[in-house]
């Protein structure tokens, strides 16, 4: 006769208090094969729950919303009620329509790099040169920085600038379309050069971040030895655009 998961826990805290390691069903019974998962056991305190793929598969009917700690990968999956999706994420991996450049949070959160540059040389500026103020910097920084340009050049002249470029991105991976791309602060452009080989496709040219320097000037970055300079908003460079996860 199965048990259910709540008074095999407590025969073990009974016997000494060591917790298990088990996979169970979403009814919270043992599966019939139980006797194949890896079970480990510790008096040290409870460890979240760890299997192979094989043995993760071997749950019937998972409950969406159940998460796994998987031994075959790096990190743990949750059951989305149709597949199971990773948890963590890693430098270089294609993930969220480009490629994972920089990770936190144990690999859960991250900037994603668009596959391609969004233009070979295009004008920071819309045609004004003001102080819009885009001057934050650090991590998720750029998403600020490209609304606050948007807000204040947009109207300008109605020509593309490097903020358009990185807002109208569009991209479509894994039946997933991403529209939340950005133009990067200066940090997130570093973090960005350091991982240029992972992420690919870059030219040792001039690349726009999204961190004024002045009314007439924004930063920028050389990517053939990575020097980071303030230049003329209405010289042209690269862009590549850049979104969080």
């Amino acid at each position: 006769m199965k048990r259910s998961i709540l008074s095999i826990l407590l025969s073990l805290l009974i016997s000494g208090a060591v917790l298990a390691q088990v996979a169970v069903n979403s009814d919270g019974s043992l599966p019939d094969n139980s006797a194949m998962l890896d079970v480990k056991s510790t008096t040290k305190g409870f460890l979240p729950p760890r299997m192979t793929t094989a043995q993760r598969n071997l749950i019937g009917t998972p409950a969406a919303g159940l998460t796994i700690f998987n031994t075959s990968k790096n990190g743990n999956e949750t059951y989305n009620g149709t597949f199971w999706v990773s948890n963590t994420h890693y430098i270089g991996e294609s993930y969220g329509g480009g490629i994972v450049f920089y990770v936190y949070d144990n690999g859960q959160h991250g900037l994603i790099a668009a596959p391609d540059d969004q233009s070979a040389g295009i004008r920071w500026f819309g045609g004004s040169l003001t102080n819009t103020r885009a001057r934050a910097d650090g991590v998720g920084a750029g998403l600020k920085n490209t609304a606050i340009i948007l807000s204040n050049q947009g109207p300008v002249d109605g020509a593309a600038f490097a903020a358009t470029m990185c807002n109208e991105l569009s991209v479509t991976f894994g039946g997933v379309t991403y529209g939340d791309w950005y133009l990067p602060s200066k940090y997130e452009l570093n973090l960005l050069y350091l991982q240029k080989a992972v992420v690919g496709g870059f030219t040792t040219g001039y690349y726009w971040s999204s961190t004024e320097f002045s009314a007439s000037n924004a930063w920028d970055q050389y990517f053939f030895n990575g020097s980071q300079g303030n230049y003329g908003k209405g010289d042209t460079d690269h862009v590549r655009a850049i979104r969080a996860f």
